[in-house]
């Protein structure tokens, strides 16, 4: 069974960072392309951050805000956001890209992130 838990959500201060962390398992996910994605009320929950296999990486954040790293032998997902800024509010789930390379879709609980003074 296929389970991602993401950890490392806070109330954070404009400015500030956190590193989110999501260990994934019940498959070897090596092969898989990760992702982060975020979901805000009133929006789908979108993609954000990409590495691929090979760790080669898919920047959609332009700003370069956003660090996204794997650890394969230890089925580990890590997400930098540096530095923080109120529209990066948002609960943060991990999970394979694309999101049929798995099926059925399988979501954890994600980590809530809280940018505000």
């Amino acid at each position: 069974q296929v389970q991602f838990v993401e950890s490392g959500g806070g109330l954070v201060q404009p400015g500030g960072s956190l590193r989110l962390s999501c260990i994934a398992s019940g498959r070897d996910f090596s092969r898989y392309g990760m992702g982060w994605y975020r979901q805000t009320p009133g929006k789908q929950r979108e993609l954000v951050a990409t590495i691929q296999p090979d760790a080669s990486l898919d920047w959609p954040d332009r700003e370069g805000r956003l660090t996204i790293s794997r650890d394969t032998t230890k089925n580990m997902l890590y997400l930098q956001i540096s530095p923080l800024k109120s529209e990066d509010t948002g609960v943060y789930f991990c999970n394979v890209v694309p999101l049929d390379a798995i099926s059925p879709t399988s979501w954890g609980q994600g980590t809530q992130v809280t940018v505000s003074s």
